[in-house]
C-alpha cells in the first residue's frame, strides 16, 4: 500500500518528521510491525538489530613488564529495548560499520587496562577470568551507545620473541615429556611383553596345534586299527555267539534227554517198584486175610464135618457092640447109659480132632507171619520182588495144601 511501511524482524524502523518520539527524540522507533508513513513529510530509515562481530588485535604489557599480543573477538548487538535503539540511531544510523569499529576500540582498551593488572600465568591461565572482567568493564561505555556484548572470546595470547610463555611452560612441557617418555617407555613394554605373549601364546597354540594332531592321528591310526581288527573279531565274536549257542543247545538238549531218561527209565521204575510194593502189600493181605479166613473156615467146617460125623462114629461104635457080648444088668437104664457112653467117646474123638487141628492152624499162621516179615524186607528191596512173589506162591500152596490135609 503506498505509504505503508514494515521493518525486517532483524530491523528497527526510524521515522523522522512530525512529533517528536521517546524522550524528545528526533525520531519515532517501530519494531515488529508496519506503519503508515506519509510521503514527503516522514522520512524513514532502518538501524539493523543483527549480531556483529569485532576482532582486536592488541599489544598489551603485564603486570611484570612482558609484552604480549592478545586477539580477541567479540559479539555484540544493538539492545531491543527502544532506549538503545534511540542511542545507536542517533550515533550509527548514518554509518553502522562504525559500531564494529568503535566496538573494537573500546575493547582494545579495557583488555590493555586490565591485562596490565595481571601476571602471563594468570593471562595464560584465566582466559575466562580475563574475558569476564573486560565484559564487565566495559558494559556501561556499551550501554551508552545502545550495544549489549553477547559473548567474548580471547581467541591468542603470544609473547612474540621473549619466550617468557616458552619458557613458563618448558617446565611443563619436560613434565609432560619425561610423561610422555614414561608413557612411551611404559607404552614400549606393554608391547614388547604383548609381543612376548603373543609370541607365547602363538607357541603355546603351535604346541596345542601339534598336539591335537598327534591325538587326531593317534585316534585315526586307532580308528584304522580297529576298523582293520573289525572282521576278525567280528569273525571271532561271531563264533564265540555260535559256540556259545551250541552249549546252551548242547545243556538243553542235555537236561531234555536227562528228563527224558528220568520220564522213560526212573520214573517208570519207580512207578513199577511202587506198584510191585502195592501189589505185595496188597498179596499179603489177601494172604492174611484168607489165612485168617481158612483158619475159621477150617474150625467151621471141622466142627460141621464132626458134627455129621458123629452119628456115624456113634453107629460105628454101636456096630461094634453088635457082636460083643455084653450084659445089661440094670435093664433100660443099662442101655441108657452105653448108649450116652457112646456119645460121650464121640464128643471126646470130636475134641481130639479140634485140637489137632488148631495145632496145625497155629503152625500155618506163625509161618504165614513168617511170610509176612519177608515180604516187608522185599519191599525194602525191589529187585527181590519176584522172589517174594514165588514164595508167597509156594506158600499159598503150602496153605492150600494143608487145608486140603486137613480136610
Amino acid at each position: 500500500m503506498f505509504g505503508y511501511r514494515v521493518p525486517a524482524p532483524d530491523q528497527a524502523m526510524l521515522i523522522s518528521g512530525g512529533r517528536r518520539g521517546l524522550g524528545g527524540a528526533p525520531f519515532r522507533v517501530v519494531t515488529g510491525h508496519g506503519k503508515f508513513v506519509l510521503p514527503i513529510f516522514r522520512k524513514t530509515r532502518f538501524l539493523t538489530l543483527s549480531m556483529c562481530e569485532s576482532e582486536v588485535t592488541e599489544t598489551c604489557v603485564t603486570r611484570q613488564g612482558i609484552s604480549v599480543h592478545v586477539r580477541a573477538v567479540i559479539a555484540f548487538k544493538v539492545g531491543n529495548d527502544t532506549e538503545s535503539i534511540i542511542n545507536a540511531g542517533q550515533r550509527f544510523l548514518s554509518d553502522q560499520d562504525q559500531m564494529s569499529v568503535l566496538t573494537g576500540r573500546i575493547f582494545a582498551g579495557h583488555l590493555r587496562a586490565i591485562i596490565g593488572s595481571m601476571t602471563v600465568e594468570e593471562i595464560v591461565t584465566e582466559r575466562q577470568k580475563l574475558a569476564a572482567e573486560v565484559l564487565d568493564t566495559s558494559k556501561t561505555e556499551m550501554a551508552k551507545i545502545g550495544l549489549t556484548v553477547d559473548a567474548l572470546q580471547i581467541q591468542s595470547i603470544d609473547d612474540g620473541d621473549t619466550g617468557y610463555i616458552d619458557a613458563m611452560s618448558a617446565p611443563h612441557k619436560a613434565a609432560i615429556q619425561r610423561q610422555a617418555q614414561i608413557a612411551q617407555a611404559q607404552a614400549t613394554q606393554a608391547s614388547v611383553e604383548a609381543e612376548q605373549v603373543a609370541a607365547r601364546n602363538q607357541a603355546e597354540y603351535a604346541r596345542q596345534t601339534a598336539i591335537v594332531k598327534a591325538e587326531y592321528s593317534a585316534e585315526v591310526d586307532r580308528a584304522q586299527a580297529k576298523a582293520a581288527q573289525a572282521g576278525p573279531l567280528a569273525q571271532a565274536h561271531a563264533q564265540q555267539e555260535v559256540l556259545a549257542a551250541q552249549t546252551e543247545l548242547a545243556q538243553r538238549a542235555a537236561q531234555l534227554r536227562q528228563q527224558q531218561l528220568v520220564a522213560e527209565i526212573v520214573k517208570p521204575a519207580e512207578a513199577e517198584a511202587e506198584r510191585i510194593k502195592v501189589l505185595a502189600i496188597a498179596e499179603a493181605e489177601r494172604m492174611k486175610i484168607q489165612a485168617e479166613a481158612a483158619a475159621s473156615y477150617d474150625r467151621v467146617a471141622l466142627d460141621r464135618m464132626l458134627i455129621d460125623q458123629l452119628p456115624l462114629i456113634v453107629k460105628e461104635a454101636a456096630g461094634g457092640l453088635a457082636g460083643a457080648n455084653v450084659n445089661v444088668l440094670n435093664g433100660a437104664d443099662g442101655l441108657g447109659e452105653i448108649a450116652a457112653g457112646l456119645v460121650a467117646q464121640g464128643l471126646t474123638i470130636l475134641d481130639s480132632v479140634r485140637q489137632n487141628l488148631n495145632g496145625q492152624n497155629s503152625d500155618s499162621r506163625a509161618e504165614k507171619a513168617d511170610g509176612l516179615l519177608e515180604l516187608q524186607d522185599y519191599r525194602r528191596k525191589p529187585e527181590r520182588v519176584a522172589e517174594a512173589e514165588a514164595e508167597a506162591e509156594a506158600e499159598k500152596d503150602r496153605t492150600e495144601g494143608g487145608s486140603s490135609d486137613a480136610d
